[in-house]
């Protein structure tokens, strides 16, 4: 089975998006980190590469999607509690992120987003243990 994932993301501006994810509580492993992408540490092996766009095009033949027009992935992350749904989403705002949906109550699961300064949507949710 595979070990590790790494999401990659295209960016416009690498310096803003890695001030943004910062401002979350969140890190970079400097060893995957240059002037054309930052890997982007998310959990023990979760981690997003965030790529300036130029650079992301030369991994693909196909279009790239602007994410604040559409959207081709979301991103969603296990939180330990609502609180830290809550709590991760209004510092994502605090940073320059958007929250353009309300939270999402269904009893079992709670769920609420944030779209990052490039547009790419993150899904942030707790489940219920009994859920599980």
């Amino acid at each position: 089975m595979h070990k590790q994932i790494f999401v990659n993301l295209p960016v416009s501006d690498l310096r803003r998006s890695m001030t943004f994810f910062k401002a979350l509580g969140l890190s970079f492993d400097p060893k995957f980190t240059n002037d054309q992408a930052a890997c982007l540490v998310i959990g023990e092996n979760i981690f997003g590469m965030l790529l300036v766009e130029t650079f992301f095009k030369t991994f693909t033949a196909k279009f790239v999607v602007d994410a604040q027009q559409g959207t081709e992935v979301i991103v969603c992350l296990s939180c330990e509690s609502r609180a830290e749904v809550d709590d991760l989403v209004a510092k994502a705002i605090a940073a320059g992120g958007q929250a353009p949906r309300p939270p999402q109550d269904h009893g079992f699961m709670y769920a609420h987003g944030f779209d990052d300064p490039d547009g790419h949507i993150w899904e942030l949710v707790h489940m219920e243990p009994e859920a599980a």
